[in-house]
């Protein structure tokens, strides 16, 4: 039965190659769920695309944006959530934060130290370890 339909869908569709692309493409998306344009009779959804094929009863165009669309090594982008989006600062350049001077940080670090009592230092350490220091 496939013999006779390949001969058919020559016919049709008269380069091999582009028949055989085709003929795949519509076989998945039967297997995807898509409707048939004909009757099945108990043939495998290859043989059930090349006869579809030879009785031109769905649409080449629409069947070869589905393969070009298969085919693309480029995914389509997916959409961005809005959490996502809130994360990148837009108005601020990340690099830039980056761009410090090893004098630049040493001075700011050597400014917050002279800016901390003991008492300070001692209160952040217990914050850090989630209570008083329990050694004392």
């Amino acid at each position: 039965m496939a013999r006779v339909t390949v001969e058919d869908c020559v016919l049709k569709v008269p380069n091999r190659f582009e028949l055989v692309l085709l003929a795949a493409q519509r076989a998945r998306n039967i297997s995807r769920g898509e409707q048939l344009t004909i009757d099945r009779d108990n043939d495998k959804n290859p043989v059930v695309a090349l006869r579809e094929i030879a009785d031109e009863t769905l649409s080449f165009e629409g069947l070869e944006q589905d393969l070009v669309k298969s085919l693309s090594r480029v995914p389509e982008p997916e959409p961005v959530d809005e959490e996502v989006v809130d994360l990148i600062p837009t108005e601020q350049n990340i690099f830039g934060l980056q761009d410090v001077s090893a004098e630049e940080e040493a001075a700011a670090m050597a400014a917050e130290a002279e800016e901390m009592t003991p008492e300070d230092i001692q209160a952040a350490i217990e914050a850090e370890l989630g209570g008083k220091n329990s050694r004392r």
